[in-house]
């Protein structure tokens, strides 16, 4: 199992995130610096994954060989893949590596903002959150998660929201494919809105959108 990290400064830019309210919830969170980050900003922030099932050791390990591994699907998707906002291959590595460090800090000294879950069920209560993030799962994976896991990962996504989820992105990982189903799944959800927005991110080729369901 290895578990990605990324930055804070990279989710700002993937969910367009120009202010947090008091409580985030990240779901699924690998090692990303997020939760930390918005903690100490004073937001009610708890970061999901299976991967906290992990002891301790296990977890740094993971964490720790994620970062030269994501080079792998780079590698093999040359061309799907545009460095405007990175700069430079190095400056992304700088910004997986800081994250790294955020998030292996903050798991040790705050573990109980780090629950080990996952999709399509989750240990919270309705409407627990105000905000609810979901990135590089639901769509990236349509090809090893079908459209009926999308439908109940989404719907657990949006119980456990009391007001907004942002998904990001909203094409298949390695060459970019659009979701062929996503439209359809939209309209099949009830009592929320949807929007797909741009946002100030890409780095593979096409994933510039997120999706933003809010409650009504």
């Amino acid at each position: 199992m290895l578990v990605t990290s990324r930055s804070y400064a990279e989710y700002e830019a993937m969910f367009d995130l120009k202010e947090l309210p008091d409580s985030v919830l990240d779901c699924c969170a690998g090692g990303a610096g997020f939760t930390a980050e918005a903690a100490a900003r004073g937001v009610d922030a708890i970061a999901a994954d299976p991967a906290y099932e992990l002891d301790h050791p296990e977890l740094v390990d993971s964490v720790r060989r994620s970062l030269p591994a994501t080079s792998g699907i780079i590698g093999e998707h040359e061309g799907s893949f545009v460095w405007h906002w990175y700069g430079s291959p190095e400056r992304k590595d700088q910004y997986r590596i800081e994250a790294a460090d955020r998030f292996l800090q903050d798991v040790a000294a705050a573990p109980e903002r780090y629950v080990a879950a996952g999709l399509p069920d989750l240990p919270f209560g309705d409407r627990r959150f105000e905000l609810v993030l979901c990135s590089h799962l639901l769509f990236t994976w349509a090809d090893k998660y079908d459209r009926d896991w999308h439908e109940v990962a989404l719907r657990e996504l949006i119980r456990v929201s009391n007001a907004e989820v942002r998904i990001f992105p909203l094409v298949l990982q390695g060459a970019g494919e659009p979701i062929p189903w996503l439209q359809e799944l939209l309209d099949s959800l009830e009592g929320v809105t949807h929007e797909i927005r741009k946002v100030p991110y890409e780095f593979q080729v096409g994933a510039n959108e997120m999706l933003v369901i809010t409650r009504t």
